[in-house]
């Protein structure tokens, strides 16, 4: 019992506190996604957010010393998406081929995402920012916030919605895809990529590489499109 305390006490003064903790929370994810033969729910992110939540809740470690010790995977988010380039150019020949129908889905589905969003939320009787901050929620963070400042909506708000949206597409696109019929790993990648950002593109690597790097071409057209074209059509 004095060797764990002892390890906890060191732990808490280290200054990795926060990335040994997220690297632990988010192998756990992938343990119970494996035991639980890849259930949607138990999705790694997902259970890796709910892990470092509960550890900064009774650890009181505040957040920002959290995301101090942590800095290196933020960091680190940039050149993996980068390197999602690699899985696109063995899938070139494929996307020139079906160039038309993405560029038509890219339009589409953008708008949807953006617009039924906000709809849905001034239905409800949602204060103007909040329906403003709903508008860029199927983008991936750094843009959602920057467009959601823009068009006067309250980034803080967008981060979390933009999380949440991500996960609740991760989890549930292999149901919804098979009570619809598509079974093309193209056609469900580009929508997942679309809708859920860079939590959907995970997921969708995980089940072939086709349908990730289709979902990655999304997601960077998806942020391109949404952060040209919204501030211009909401102002």
């Amino acid at each position: 019992m004095k060797a764990l305390l002892d390890l906890w006490s060191y732990l808490l003064a280290s200054p990795l506190l926060g990335l040994t903790a997220t690297l632990l929370a988010y192998q756990a994810g992938v343990v119970l996604f494996k035991r639980t033969g890849q259930q949607a729910w138990a999705n790694p992110v997902l259970i890796a957010i709910i892990l470092i939540g509960l550890f900064l809740w009774f650890s009181g470690v505040p957040y920002e010393r959290y995301f101090d010790s942590a800095r290196i995977i933020h960091f680190l988010l940039g050149p993996a998406t980068v390197a999602l380039a690699v899985p696109l150019f063995t899938q070139w020949r494929n996307l020139k081929r079906m160039a038309m129908p993405l560029i038509v889905g890219l339009f589409a589905g953008s708008a949807a995402a953006a617009f039924s969003a906000m709809a849905i939320a001034s239905w409800l009787g949602a204060s103007p920012e909040t329906v403003r901050s709903l508008a860029p929620k199927s983008v991936t963070t750094p843009i959602a916030m920057g467009v959601a400042e823009k068009i006067g909506g309250l980034p803080s708000l967008t981060a979390v919605l933009v999380v949440l949206t991500g996960i609740l597409g991760a989890a549930c696109f292999p149901t919804l895809f098979r009570l619809l019929g598509i079974k093309r790993h193209a056609t469900q990648g580009f929508a997942v990529g679309l809708a859920a950002h860079g939590l959907g593109t995970a997921r969708a690597f995980m089940v072939s590489e086709e349908m990730g790097a289709f979902a990655a071409l999304a997601m960077g057209l998806n942020g391109i499109v949404t952060a040209l074209l919204l501030p211009l059509l909401l102002h």
